[in-house]
């Protein structure tokens, strides 16, 4: 009998997360070998047990982001490849996964079917996108050009391009700190950043550009 793919599944909601596994766990190739809700857990794991075929992390965790999780990852184990599974807009995040490391990108709005297929493509060697996220980022490699607003957001650290989409859904610095668990002097350095990166005169213009920003890629 042919060996299973294990994969390990980090997502900070449990419900989910079981749902997920439920679901692979049904799959003749696939089965889940370790769940985690956070990034400090999933770490705490991998430093003591074989690595898995493949991990599925999501973007927003309670500790830190899954950006700096999939860091952390590549880190101790370089070759394990990583698919982001996350509600957060392809159209927003796929791009800036691919740029940290992650081997594709699927929305938990998908149909359970493409989960498993995205799993499969990526176990196989390949990089997963939808087919619209696909022809985007073909159009845009394609048509080059000057620079682009899009191309000043790239500039910004994982971390930036996480609080400035955290600005645009309307909150504030204390909310932002609470919710990643950072100090407000560190969001307040990371948002004067992120005003020089986007050439932002001052804290009004980064709220109006970062709202104008996500209601455009929605």
């Amino acid at each position: 009998m042919k060996t299973k793919s294990k994969i390990m599944l980090i997502d900070d909601h449990a419900m989910l997360r079981h749902g997920m596994a439920m679901l692979i766990n049904m799959e003749p190739d696939m089965e889940v070998v370790a769940e985690a809700g956070d990034g400090n857990e999933a770490i705490a794991y991998l430093k003591k047990n074989p690595p898995p075929d493949l991990i599925s992390l999501d973007v927003t965790l309670k500790t830190v982001s899954g950006f700096e999780v999939i860091k952390n990852i590549h880190a101790l184990i370089p070759t394990v490849p990583v698919l982001f599974i996350s509600m957060h807009d392809e159209s927003v995040y796929a791009e800036r996964a691919l740029r940290a490391g992650a081997r594709g990108y699927v929305m938990k709005q998908e149909e359970g079917d493409v989960m498993l297929s995205a799993l499969r493509d990526v176990l196989k060697g390949n990089v997963y996108l939808s087919k619209q996220m696909n022809e985007k980022m073909l159009q845009r490699f394609v048509s080059g050009g000057s620079a682009t607003p899009e191309d000043l957001i790239n500039t910004l650290t994982p971390s930036e391009f996480e609080i400035l989409h955290l600005i645009g859904q309307g909150r504030s610095s204390q909310e932002i700190s609470d919710l990643l668990c950072r100090s407000i002097k560190t969001i307040e350095t990371h948002r004067f950043n992120i005003r020089t990166k986007l050439n932002l005169k001052d804290g009004a213009d980064l709220i109006r550009y970062a709202t104008r920003w996500i209601s455009e890629k929605h």
